[in-house]
């Protein structure tokens, strides 16, 4: 294995735990005013946006371990292309977080550990399988971003731009890791990321 590409994703590991997220893109909330939320509709906003954040420290993680191992070289770029537009959803995620008076998870580092071993995995399983486990993922995080805009409260126009934006960018990448030849995974393997998301996102809520 390369040794820069080893230094490469430890890097990428400490500046997503560590570092403030820096976006490429405007943010999509950018030309829209805070609505005057209450107590209540604030601190549901904040822990909705604090579950979408370590989910993308997830996706991170998931895609520098998927890349680390990925044999095809334009399977790695489709990874690392995403991986970029992740760490967009990071900084739109922890900026309105910040505005809405929250905090992230105090779990991050646990997440981001155990999925960058997935993803290792799922890389050394080969591509077919590795691009396949991306599309899943996608196709999950859509769905659980679609939920959330249904408990988001309907005056927070600012948190429900962010969360659209990011719903289109993870189906693209989902239809991307088809096209580059991406498996579909068996039910149980399916099941059973369905239920890794469950117990992130409810642990996160709260912690």
């Amino acid at each position: 294995m390369n040794l820069d590409r080893l230094i490469t994703v430890f890097d990428n590991s400490l500046r997503t735990l560590l570092a403030p997220a820096r976006s490429a893109r405007p943010h999509p909330d950018a030309a829209i005013d805070d609505a005057g939320l209450d107590d209540a509709q604030r601190a549901l906003s904040a822990a909705l946006m604090r579950v979408n954040h370590t989910g993308e420290i997830c996706a991170q993680a998931l895609y520098q371990g998927q890349a680390l191992t990925a044999r095809n070289p334009s399977a790695r770029v489709a990874l690392e292309q995403a991986a970029a537009e992740e760490t967009d959803h990071l900084a739109w995620t922890e900026r309105r977080i910040t505005e809405l008076g929250g905090r992230l998870s105090a779990l991050n580092p646990l997440f981001y550990a155990g999925s960058f071993a997935l993803g290792a995995m799922a890389g050394i399983a080969g591509d077919k399988w590795n691009l396949g486990f991306l599309a899943e993922t996608e196709r999950q995080v859509e769905s659980h971003l679609d939920s959330h805009l249904g408990r988001l409260p309907e005056a927070d126009v600012k948190s429900r731009a962010i969360v659209d934006q990011m719903k289109a960018d993870e189906a693209r990448h989902a239809r991307t890791a088809v096209e580059h030849g991406g498996a579909e995974l068996p039910q149980p393997l399916r099941q059973a990321m369905k239920l890794g998301s469950r117990v992130m996102t409810e642990t996160s809520f709260h912690l």
